[in-house]
C-alpha cells in the first residue's frame, strides 16, 4: 500500500522508543506515594501528558506538584529504554520526506529517552511544553505541520495509542497505527495499521506499507 504525503509526523514513546520498564517502575513508585492504584493509573496513561493523567486522580491544586514528582521519578535513569523495531532505519531513510516528532513528553524527557535509544531528533519537535492542550487535542500535530509549512491533511501521523490516534484524526491527517503497545481492537480509529515500523519505508512524497 502507498500513502501519498507531504510530511510524516511521528509520536515518540511507544512508536519510536520503548520506555515501558522505566515508565511503569516510576508510576508504581509514584502511585504508592499518592495512594493511587498503579494499575488503574497506567491503564490510560500512555500517549497522554503526565499532568493530564494526574488530573484524573487528584484535585487541581495538587496536580502541578504531583506531576513534577512523577516526571522526576521518570528522569532518574534510562534503564530498559530501547528503539522500537524499524524506527532508526526508517528515520535514516526518509529519502527527503520531511518529518517531525510530536510527543506528550516534556523536552528534557524526550532528549533523555531518544539519546538512550539512539533515535535522532529531527529539526522540528513539538513537546508537552509547547502546547496548551495535550493529546487527544490536535494542537501538537497542527503545530508540527505548521512548522514544516505543510497542510495537515497532507501529512501521515504515526501513532501507537488511542489518544494520539484521536489527535491525528482531529488534525485532518491520515493516521497509521503501529501495534507496539496496544491491541488492534483499541486502535480501530486509525486509517491503517501495521505491526511495527519494519513494515514502513519512505520515498519522496509517500510512505510504502508492506503487508502484515
Amino acid at each position: 500500500m502507498i500513502l501519498p504525503c507531504a510530511a510524516v509526523l511521528f509520536d515518540v514513546d511507544g512508536t519510536l522508543v520503548d520506555s515501558t520498564p522505566l515508565v511503569e517502575r516510576a508510576a508504581r513508585e509514584w502511585a504508592g506515594e499518592y495512594g493511587i492504584d498503579p494499575d488503574e493509573f497506567l491503564s490510560d496513561a500512555h500517549g497522554r501528558r503526565t499532568a493530564d493523567r494526574v488530573a484524573d486522580f487528584l484535585p487541581p491544586e495538587r496536580v502541578g506538584e504531583a506531576a513534577a514528582r512523577l516526571d522526576a521519578l521518570e528522569a532518574t535513569g534510562t534503564d530498559g529504554i530501547t528503539a522500537l523495531p524499524g524506527a532508526v532505519e526508517l528515520l535514516a531513510g526518509m529519502n527527503g520526506l520531511p518529518c517531525a516528532f510530536v510527543t506528550s513528553m516534556g523536552r528534557s524527557q524526550l532528549e533523555l529517552r531518544t539519546e538512550a535509544a539512539g533515535v535522532p531528533l529531527p529539526p522540528v519537535v513539538v513537546t508537552a511544553d509547547d502546547v496548551r492542550n495535550g493529546k487527544p487535542d490536535p494542537s501538537g500535530y497542527l503545530q508540527a505541520a505548521g512548522h514544516l509549512g505543510v497542510d495537515p491533511a497532507r501529512c501521515v501521523v504515526i501513532e501507537d495509542a488511542p489518544a494520539g490516534i484521536a489527535a491525528g484524526r482531529a488534525s485532518g491527517a491520515t493516521v497509521l497505527a503501529v501495534l507496539t503497545s496496544h491491541p488492534p481492537e483499541s486502535l480501530t480509529a486509525a486509517h491503517h495499521t501495521v505491526d511495527d515500523l519494519t513494515r514502513v519505508k519512505a520515498a519522496p512524497g509517500a510512505l510504502h506499507l508492506a503487508a502484515t
